[in-house]
């Protein structure tokens, strides 16, 4: 199933399909966001389960990102991916049921199935698309930030097309991974006995590297999933429309698309990181610092700020992944070590900043509290600009 096999057409399905894949990473959160008050309200939850709820996904991308690695392990990776792509679609469609049972139980499901390809799909583009892999990391986050972007966006106005209320908004995301599904198993039949997964040949737990990629990819995410869960709140509070919050976040995602896009090829060609992360860090704190003085004066051009340090963040944390392996293998590992550990960390910001908002009732110290948390993504970036390899 190698794109480099002198197989160009079965080169250029794969790179297809691993985008197709990837658009189905994000809008199970994405589309939250936007429609969290019409859950709430539908649900009868209280605001500390509905904090609780928005948290769900990313710690599931944490505790259960090793399901990838284990069942590669037993049936190879093109087989795991199929696997995972039909329980999102599962899982999308079971959090739509009757009460908050089913909520919380399709929620489980279809993020326990992302951790899994958010660790698989990295080590696929470094072993299949060995000569083209800052394009494919490229077009990956791509993926995942643009389909983030426009869940954010049509949610809210798909609710009303659709009908159905909230739950027509969120159900319409199990389409796009039955379409990915639909494309990836005819490959089955060219991976043919596609090779199982190795594990590294050492841990990683008492590697430099790996835990600086780590800790940078995991801060990084905690200010991302803030942002994805409580922005369209904080402008509905500030007076916007359900629909109209729900814009602005699109935007700040949209932004993040063609940098995601062009990103990844320029950090594998330069020769230090450095300004790059920084420059991220620096976007990102002075968009949540807009929306900390100043939420309405300009909210259009605070979210482009904010997109684009968050837009950089992300791929610069996925780049590191393959910068700092040299093998498949060992990368595979580090996708698991620090989105692992990453997104336990991550998890932490939509259930912080929702439990702070409910405490103060503004956002003044949820967003302090973000920013403040962008100095270990800057401690741990300038750390793993420097060369070097995890697993040496």
């Amino acid at each position: 199933m190698r794109a480099s096999s002198g197989q160009p057409r079965v080169g250029a399905w794969l790179g297809v399909a691993v985008f197709l894949v990837a658009v189905n990473l994000r809008p199970a959160v994405a589309s939250f966001g936007p429609l969290v008050t019409d859950i709430r309200d539908g649900l009868g939850l209280s605001d500390v389960s509905i904090s609780v709820l928005t948290s769900l996904p990313v710690v599931c991308f944490g505790a259960l990102a090793p399901i990838g690695p284990w069942l590669t392990r037993r049936i190879g990776m093109a087989r795991a991916v199929a696997v995972f792509c039909a329980a999102i679609g599962v899982g999308l469609v079971v959090r739509i049921g009757p009460d908050a049972a089913t909520m919380f139980t399709g929620t489980l499901v279809a993020a326990g199935a992302i951790a899994a390809l958010n660790v698989i799909l990295p080590a696929l583009i470094k072993r299949d698309f060995p000569n083209h892999t800052g394009v494919m990391m490229g077009l990956y986050t791509l993926a995942l930030t643009g389909s983030a972007a426009i869940a954010a966006g049509l949610s809210v106005p798909l609710t009303h097309a659709i009908g159905h209320g909230w739950r027509g908004g969120l159900g319409i995301w199990a389409a796009p991974a039955a379409i990915a599904l639909l494309v990836w198993l005819p490959g089955l039949r060219v991976a043919g006995a596609d090779a199982v997964a190795t594990v590294a040949p050492r841990g990683l737990l008492r590697d430099r590297i790996a835990w600086m990629v780590t800790i940078y990819f995991g801060f990084q995410s905690l200010s991302f999933y803030a942002v994805l869960t409580w922005l369209p709140t904080l402008y509905q509070d500030h007076g916007l429309s359900e629909g109209h919050a729900g814009a602005l976040l699109s935007v700040s995602a949209a932004v993040q698309a063609p940098v995601a896009l062009g990103l990844p090829a320029v950090a594998l060609r330069v020769r230090t990181q450095t300004p790059l992360l920084i420059g991220a860090v620096l976007f990102t704190a002075g968009g949540l610092l807009a929306l900390l003085l100043a939420p309405m004066a300009a909210p259009y051009l605070w979210v482009v700020i904010l997109g684009i340090g968050q837009g950089a963040s992300f791929p610069l944390g996925l780049t590191l992944m393959v910068l700092r392996t040299r093998t498949p293998a060992v990368t595979q590992q580090l996708s698991s070590m620090s989105q692992g550990f990453g997104y336990l960390i991550a998890a932490c910001g939509p259930l912080l900043t929702g439990l702070l908002h409910s405490l103060t009732g503004n956002w003044t110290v949820p967003l302090a509290v973000l920013i403040a948390l962008l100095a270990p993504q800057a401690i741990a970036g300038l750390a793993v600009a420097r060369p070097g390899f995890a697993g040496d």
